[in-house]
This record gives structure tokens, sequence and C-alpha cells, in this order.
């Protein structure tokens, strides 16, 4: 379900680190890592999970539900698996909603329950670094529906990654903002088409996953190729010096 919030455009004189300071830093602790994954090993390298929902609306605090869910495995820059499951949400899909991912309560029908389907998803994305664009929407739903299902997010190292509260999720969003400070327009799509990435089927979960990868490797590879450690250090250095300007809202 995606919706777009804002410009995206910096406000007037304010600087933000660039991504060519991401190389420094040693070895000081950084929160928000998976440490059981290669911290010191560069970003584009690791093991990811690109994650993308498409669902009833833009709130599961209020009901919202998953209609489709999908993970892309990359690894060492290279995709190397796609799942994707579209799931009966049990409740209407909005017209609304439908109009934006195409998918109707027809399609739906007799597919299985997020409930009846959330361990797959789980072995999806274990061993993987999470990823995803404007990450706390998809985070906020994945967490609701396993909730649901009676799996609920945890510190505890045995958790996939996704599901430890204390790991950050990758946010490609927050990396095209840094490396496109004076484009107009952070959708998927247009941050795509700036890069020269095809985003054929867009807000269509598999295909959306797999262009947000295409977009962080992108920029990670054309600015300073980071470490998982650096990266998560000057993301959350990002969005803390943003404050709220561009939170809360689908890509």
């Amino acid at each position: 379900m995606a919706n777009a919030h804002g410009c995206g455009c910096f406000p007037t004189g304010q600087v933000y680190p660039g991504l060519m300071g991401l190389r420094g830093g040693g070895s000081a602790p950084v929160i928000g890592l998976a440490n059981d994954l290669p911290i010191d090993r560069m970003l584009s390298e690791c093991p990811l999970a690109l994650i993308d929902t498409e669902t009833t609306g833009k709130d599961p605090q209020r009901g919202d539900r998953i209609v489709e869910v999908a993970v892309v495995h990359v690894d060492k820059g290279v995709v190397t698996n796609r799942f994707s499951l579209i799931v009966d949400p049990t409740i209407p899909i909005p017209f609304e909603a439908s109009n934006v991912h195409g998918i109707t309560d027809k399609d739906v029908k007799g597919k299985p329950r997020f409930e009846m389907v959330a361990r797959e998803i789980l072995t999806w994305l274990q061993g993987r670094i999470p990823v995803a664009y404007n990450a706390s929407f998809d985070r906020t739903f994945i967490y609701a529906e396993m909730r649901r299902a009676g799996i609920s997010p945890s510190i505890k190292t045995d958790a996939v990654p996704a599901m430890r509260t204390n790991v950050e999720w990758v946010d490609p969003l927050v990396w095209a903002r840094i490396a496109q400070p004076e484009a107009k327009g952070f959708k998927l799509g247009v941050v795509a088409a700036r890069m020269g990435i095809d985003l054929v089927n867009a807000h269509r979960a598999t295909d959306d996953a797999e262009a947000a990868g295409m977009v962080l490797l992108h920029i990670l590879k054309t600015q300073s190729n980071p470490t998982y450690r650096d990266a998560i250090r000057q993301q959350k250095e990002t969005v803390a010096g943003w404050g709220n300007r561009f939170g809360g809202g689908r890509r």
C-alpha cells in the first residue's frame, strides 16, 4: 500500500552528513545492529532480506491488514531468491487500497490467513539484514500480524533479525534523501527512475521490494560502500537529525 508524503526536500540551509563520511568510526559500539551478522562487512556484500507489504490501509492499529508480503534475498549484491504470498486479510479490501495495488477481495478468497504462513515468512528472514523502503510502515504491519499469530517481537538473539526490536531496518528511502538532497519527490518509482532502475509492477510487493534493494545498492556502491556497522550509524544519526520531518507515512 503506497502513499506519498511531502516533497522530501530538506529545510533550506540545513546540512546533513554526507555519505562520504561513512568510512570512519573504528569499532565504536553502534546500537541497532544484528551483531550475529557480519557487521564489519560492506553492507552491499551482506545477506539482505528486502521486505515489502501491500495492505488494506495505512494503520494496523485501526484494523488494517496485510494482503501481500514479499521477501527478496540479496547476497553479495545479487538477487538469489524471491518469495511472496497473497494472504486473506479477513476484512474487505477498500476500493482505495485495491486501486493502488490491484489486489481485490476476489484475489484473496481462499488464500491462507497471515497466521497460517507466519512461520514460513520467518524462515525467509532468517540470518539476513532487514531492508524496506519507508521501513517503519512495513515493520509496523509485520509486527502487528506476527503478534496476531502469537509471535512477539523481542530482543532475543534467537529471533530473526527483522523481528528483534533492537535491530534497525535499513531504509533505502533515508539513503535516497541523503544521496539526492536537491531532488523533488521520493516515491519509490520516482527514485528508481532517477537511477535508471526498472520498476515494472509498482505497488506489488515483490517488485517494490526488489526495486528498493536495487536503489539501496546503487547508492551504496556509487558513494562510499559503508560497512553494515557504519551504515546503521549513519542512518540513525541522519534520521535523528531530521526529527519527525519525514516520519510517519508511506513512501
